[in-house]
């Protein structure tokens, strides 16, 4: 429920009236959530709170002081994420103060977010991406079909969600292993598509008046193809119909796992990143991280020196 539902938010004495304009704005805007305009609200207040222990209004603020509150955070112990979100908060009430005309600048602009940890890719096993497939096509159906070829897609050829639901379905050509995708920024690349995903795909498209559809995957909808959501509807479904927990199922987790089983059979960064399609190298040297901690975890668990606990 969005707080533009009849949730107008309340500033407490604390706050400036230039701050409820900021609140009021997410709100009728944006049409922030409830939850979004009370973190804002907090860590609007927490700024203000420490703004005025040294003598400034919250809309006052100049780069020195806001790096002196980010220290703070800092020395509390807070989380790198919980840091970041706050400084986000605060950007964008600087920022609206500065489309509004109440300041002249952004003392923000220029500060440096924390540096986050990067998050490992939660990639499946192999053989639990085999059971997707089986359980896929075994929905009934014409559900099984679209199913099989939505899990073999997503898997044997790494797409994003996004390119998944938007690619046309005369992208898919008999005989033709690759498929030409457009992805982030407007890049095309190449991408495999295997004989089996591709038919299953093509079966299940269904007609409209005599004629198929435009993309792979219709839906009714505005767009003329299904949503993410529906997609990841979709890959629930399979999850329990293969006896796994569906929150360790979804898109994004399938293109790790194509990643992350190609890393371990061989493959090098500088091929994994033209199949992902990352612009940076860096972005696709994360993968190898995974591969050290599983490497580390094989070794733990069965050399055999490793119960051996002066060896720890």
């Amino acid at each position: 429920m969005t707080a533009s539902a009849g949730a107008k938010p309340t500033a407490p004495a604390g706050l400036s009236r230039h701050a409820e304009a900021f609140l009021e704005m997410l709100a009728a805007e944006r049409g922030a959530a409830r939850n979004t305009l009370a973190a804002y609200q907090a860590d609007l207040e927490d700024f203000a709170g420490f703004a005025a222990a040294r003598g400034t209004p919250l809309h006052g603020a100049d780069s020195a002081l806001l790096r002196a509150w980010l220290a703070g955070l800092a020395a509390q112990g807070l989380a790198a994420r919980t840091q970041a979100r706050r400084l986000s908060a605060i950007r964008q009430f600087h920022q609206f103060l500065l489309r509004e005309g109440i300041r002249p600048d952004d003392p923000s602009e220029l500060l440096e977010a924390p540096r986050l940890p990067q998050s490992l890719p939660k990639a499946l096993r192999e053989e639990e991406v085999a059971a997707l497939i089986t359980a896929a096509a075994a929905l009934p159906g014409k559900r099984g079909p679209v199913a099989a070829a939505v899990v073999e897609m997503l898997y044997c050829s790494g797409l994003r969600v996004s390119e998944l639901v938007s690619l046309p379905a005369a992208a898919l050509r008999p005989g033709a292993p690759l498929v030409v995708v457009r992805g982030k920024g407007g890049r095309e690349r190449l991408v495999p598509v295997s004989e089996r995903a591709r038919d299953l795909a093509l079966a299940a498209r269904p007609e409209e008046n005599g004629k198929a559809s435009r993309f792979l995957f219709p839906s009714r909808g505005a767009s003329g193809h299904v949503t993410r959501q529906s997609l990841g509807l979709i890959l629930k479904e399979v999850a329990l119909a293969a006896g796994l927990d569906p929150g360790r199922v979804s898109p994004h987790v399938l293109r790790h796992s194509f990643a992350s089983h190609l890393l371990q059979r061989g493959a090098g960064l500088r091929s994994l990143q033209m199949l992902l399609g990352h612009a940076d190298i860096g972005t696709t040297q994360i993968y190898t991280k995974v591969l050290e901690e599983r490497l580390r975890a094989l070794v733990a668990e069965h050399h055999p020196l490793a119960s051996d606990p002066r060896r720890r």
